[in-house]
């Protein structure tokens, strides 16, 4: 008698084998997913707060306006935020003058966002994001712009 395995043997082993991946492979997209998610969020986040420290230390943007990774490794040169290596999320705007800007009015970033991709779209509904711009109360960012103070005052005189 011979060893091994007969024809049915295999044809089940293959249908099981097929079954698993047709299960697998779309969860591990979505985790793929999930997981740019949240580097796109964290990267966002740490961009924000070293352009806001950048504007604590220096009190102005001067020089840096046309070159982002002067300030934060989380954004291109041009103040874009990337996800999957080459779709663009978040495009970060700098305020044009904000010399003597500290004491008087509010010195803003202005951030926009691109729902094109799923990723981006998503991006737009984490919580963090949403308290970040001032949307808390909602679910999904009710416009693709938000804009975030990093200095001044807000007009509050002393």
């Amino acid at each position: 008698m011979k060893k091994g395995f007969t024809m049915i043997e295999l044809i089940f082993v293959i249908v099981i084998l097929g079954v698993l991946a047709s299960v697998a492979i779309p969860r591990l997209a979505a985790t793929r997913d999930d997981a740019e998610v949240a580097k796109a969020a964290t990267n966002l986040t740490t961009a924000v707060s070293d352009i806001t420290a950048y504007y604590t230390a220096k009190g102005n943007f001067n020089g840096v306006t046309s070159d982002f990774t002067k300030i934060t490794n989380a954004l291109t040169k041009d103040g874009k935020l990337k996800v999957k290596g080459t779709v663009e999320c978040v495009s970060v705007t700098l305020p044009g003058n904000t010399t003597g800007n500290q004491q008087s009015s509010k010195v803003q970033l202005k951030l926009t966002f691109t729902k094109d991709d799923a990723v981006c779209k998503q991006l737009t509904k984490l919580p963090g994001i949403l308290a970040m711009c001032g949307q808390s109360d909602k679910t999904e960012l009710s416009n693709t712009t938000c804009d975030i103070q990093v200095g001044g005052s807000g007009g509050i005189q002393f």
